[in-house]
């Protein structure tokens, strides 16, 4: 009976979800309607937005377990979070609103030309579909162990296969607005969905418990010492390379420059993105609490101790055995809509930037209005059989997947925001040199990723995106220096990349 009740609140949750987004979504007129939003969303609304699509999943069940095997390391990284979206706030931001953009990369193309727009599009692209994968991916975790204690062994294909329809049900139709309204809703349910998960732990935690906690060092918030290149919870690491990571997902990732582009001006999207970082501080401290709480409450005993694989299991665990009916079944269901949160953002961003950058830009396809925004919706649907795919790649990880994901995209982070900068801060480089100095970037990210280690460790994750940009900007400023010196890209309105 408990399990028949969990399974129905989770399949009335796919329903309403997928019914309230599409009567908040309106109707679409055009491409960038569909798009932006209108370009009419409350800052408010674009902030809990950006952070359902930041945080998804890998928050909701992956920084539980690594409070649960370490501290209150993500708290500190949000401080760089901070740091880095207040940069972007006042220095990228301003770009993007000057003219009629849809992408970010639009930029690029301005300043550079389309190929290296193009470039840039493909990359995010590629790092997109793969850290979506990881998100998507753990978003089936805990609705398979519910499947599992019911008699039903489905695999985890199945389980992405019904969450991605789902999901494209609202998205497909609703667009940026579906997106951003859906993304608050959901975003509200889950983090309900911890405050009670923390109330609950509360009254099993005695005083001891606390105390054993604390002297453990499970509140513990910033780490002083220990090796800097590669932990991604040392101070510096975490308050450095966690603000340049930030301005390279906040500034130059498509997945959330269109959540600010849908903003009515640009002191509304500042408000948005600068809100976004504190909001994820105080939900780092919400979900790192419910670990160090559940560490407490298992006495500290080890993952394998308590039947698990990995820490990525102790949340929803507890969620499916520890809870009461109906009310695991609502968590499991915040957890779901995390998940579809990111899911919807990324199919959309996704689209926009086929369109726009590739189709538009690149390819120099300028279709009729009506059939621009009918080829946005098919785009939206085929991402997400795309998406499928790629989310069964990760299904055999063993790493935490809040780690996995920040790494896979952290690899592209650093060229997307070099070339930014470098059109910024180097005058004379011209596309030539901006091109070059982005794949050289990758390539050398990868070669560090694959094949560097310290002290047995790799890099840390925040800091591959500092290297990215160290390294475009010295490699693009070099090219600009022997390359005939040339008048800067205009700097006037830009062409809109949809027809308006």
């Amino acid at each position: 009976m408990h399990d028949i009740v969990n399974l129905a609140v989770i399949v009335a949750y796919l329903v309403a979800i997928a019914v309230i987004g599409l009567k908040l979504s309106g109707r679409q007129r055009s491409a960038t309607d569909y798009f932006t939003g209108e370009r009419s969303l409350p800052w408010w609304a674009v902030m809990f937005s950006i952070v359902a699509t930041e945080t998804s999943t890998l928050t909701v069940i992956s920084v539980p377990g690594v409070a649960y095997g370490g501290s209150f390391s993500y708290v500190e990284l949000a401080v760089g979070y901070l740091i880095g979206r207040t940069l972007v706030a006042f220095v990228l931001m301003p770009l993007y609103f000057r003219g009629d953009f849809v992408s970010a990369y639009q930029y690029l193309g301005l300043r550079f030309g389309r190929h290296t727009q193009g470039l840039a599009s493909l990359t995010f692209l590629v790092t997109r579909l793969l850290a979506e994968g990881v998100r998507l991916f753990a978003g089936a975790i805990p609705i398979k162990l519910l499947l599992t204690e019911f008699g039903l062994d489905v695999n985890y294909f199945v389980i992405v296969l019904v969450i991605t329809a789902v999901t494209v049900a609202y998205t497909y139709v609703g667009g940026m607005k579906a997106v951003v309204w859906t993304d608050f809703l959901q975003m509200g349910l889950y983090v309900a969905g911890a405050i009670v998960c923390v109330v609950v732990l509360a009254t099993q935690v005695d005083g001891a418990g606390w105390a054993a906690a604390w002297d453990a060092g499970k509140f513990t918030v910033f780490q002083f010492d220990g090796p800097i290149l590669n932990n991604p919870y040392a101070f510096l690491t975490a308050v450095i390379g966690g603000a340049v990571l930030t301005m390279g997902s906040h500034g130059s990732d498509q997945l959330i420059v269109q959540r600010v582009l849908s903003c009515r001006s640009l002191s509304d999207g500042r408000k948005a993105m600068i809100g976004s970082a504190l909001a994820i501080m105080v939900q780092f401290a919400l979900f790192s609490l419910v670990g160090a709480l559940l560490w407490a409450r298992n006495g500290g005993a080890s993952v394998t101790s308590l039947g698990l694989s990995s820490t990525d299991e102790i949340f929803p665990a507890f969620i499916l055995n520890e809870l009461p009916m109906g009310l695991s079944g609502l968590l499991v269901a915040g957890i779901l809509a995390a998940t579809m949160g990111s899911l919807s953002s990324a199919l959309n961003s996704l689209s926009t930037s086929t369109l726009a950058d590739l189709g538009r830009a690149w390819l120099g396809w300028r279709p009729a209005e009506g059939t621009m925004l009918r080829v946005a919706r098919w785009m939206t649907g085929a991402w997400a059989v795309i998406m499928v795919a790629f989310a069964s790649l990760f299904t055999s990880s063993k790493d935490p997947v809040v780690v996995l994901g920040l790494a896979i995209a952290s690899y592209a982070y650093g060229a997307l925001l070099g070339a930014f900068l470098l059109g910024l801060l180097v005058r004379r480089a011209d596309g030539v040199a901006a091109f070059t100095a982005f794949v050289t970037t990758l390539v050398v990210t990868l070669v560090v990723a694959l094949g560097v280690s310290i002290d047995g460790k790799a890099l840390a994750f925040p800091w591959f995106v500092v290297l990215g940009v160290v390294v475009t900007l010295v490699v693009g400023g070099l090219i600009s220096l022997v390359r005939p010196r040339r008048d800067p890209a205009p700097t006037g309105e830009p062409e809109p990349a949809v027809p308006a």
